[in-house]
């Protein structure tokens, strides 16, 4: 999926303590990380989910199919979905399926100061300098093509992994694996390697963990890397939703933006109607603005 699509991503206080703090920890290697990551909360919420227990994914407790989503990362806003996505650096809705967005394999807005620190663990152009994703340029991009690399970057996202746990989500979304399709000088090895070591944080803390973006991995995703569902931005529009909800089922949590509807020539009604559809989806504004501020949208089918 085209990533112009992605929404402002707020990071919130409480995330940018965690990165701040971690700037400082010592590196770790993915299956390190993991171990650490293992002694986090461990119990599997399953307020209203059913559990994934097969792949080596331990006892995470995987959304409700039914109840509405909400995508939330523009800032909460008190809601009766049954399932919430929100900032890493927000609390989990109570009594909802609580979704943690991470940005895995690019910075956050604001963020560019922290990993300027370890600028061995950002992509470099020609001239030496980091890459700025061109449609979110106050986003950076990670490069975990080496095992040194990948070390310092779990270093950094490993403590936000396991802060979504101990703040009491349930999962956790990992936002721009695609980035190794959209920069060839990252080793598209090294990204999934990556993925893989999110996928073991998660597990170990308790967390179901969300595939976002590359639909044409989604196999690769459930079966090697281990995702147990998947973050869906666009996919009517982009006409890909079969590739996620022919592998993850009915745990696919699709959302979709009026304007790039239009562009596609559909409606939300469309989008609905479409066979390939997730039983959860949401019609969100663009800059997925809290409730009862002026632009914001939200429907469900």
């Amino acid at each position: 999926m085209s990533t112009a699509g992605r929404p402002v991503r707020a990071l919130g206080l409480a995330l940018a303590a965690l990165l701040l703090g971690a700037c400082g920890a010592p590196t770790a290697t993915g299956s390190d990380s993991a171990e650490t990551a293992s002694r986090a909360t461990t119990a599997a919420k399953g307020r209203a989910g059913t559990s994934a227990s097969d792949g080596g994914r331990g006892d995470v407790a995987l959304p409700p199919t039914t109840g509405g989503l909400d995508y939330q990362l523009g800032g909460a806003s008190p809601t009766d979905a049954a399932v919430v996505v929100r900032d890493a650096g927000a609390d989990p809705e109570p009594g909802a399926y609580s979704v943690c967005y991470v940005n895995g394999f690019q910075t956050q807005p604001g963020d560019a100061d922290v990993w300027s620190e370890h600028p061995e663990l950002l992509l470099d152009d020609a001239d030496g300098d980091p890459v700025q994703d061109p449609d979110w340029p106050d986003e950076l991009v990670l490069d975990p093509s080496t095992p040194v690399q990948r070390e310092g970057i779990l270093a950094i996202i490993g403590p936000v992994i396991r802060g979504c746990a101990e703040a009491g989500f349930d999962a956790v979304e990992i936002d721009n694996l695609d980035t190794f399709t959209r920069f060839p000088a990252i080793d598209e090895a090294g990204a999934l390697d990556l993925a893989t070591a999110y996928v073991g944080m998660a597990h170990g803390s308790g967390l179901a963990i969300g595939q976002k973006n590359a639909a044409e991995l989604a196999a690769r995703g459930r079966d090697e890397i281990g995702f147990d569902l998947a973050v869906a931005e666009e996919c009517a529009a982009f006409d890909e939703c079969a590739a996620y909800t022919d592998v993850y089922g009915d745990h696919v949590l699709q959302v979709e933006y009026p304007d790039a509807l239009e562009e596609a020539g559909l409606t939300f009604a469309d989008a609905c109607a479409r066979a390939d559809r997730a039983p959860l989806m949401v019609l969100r504004d663009r800059d997925l603005v809290p409730e009862r501020q002026d632009g914001h949208l939200r429907e469900t089918c």
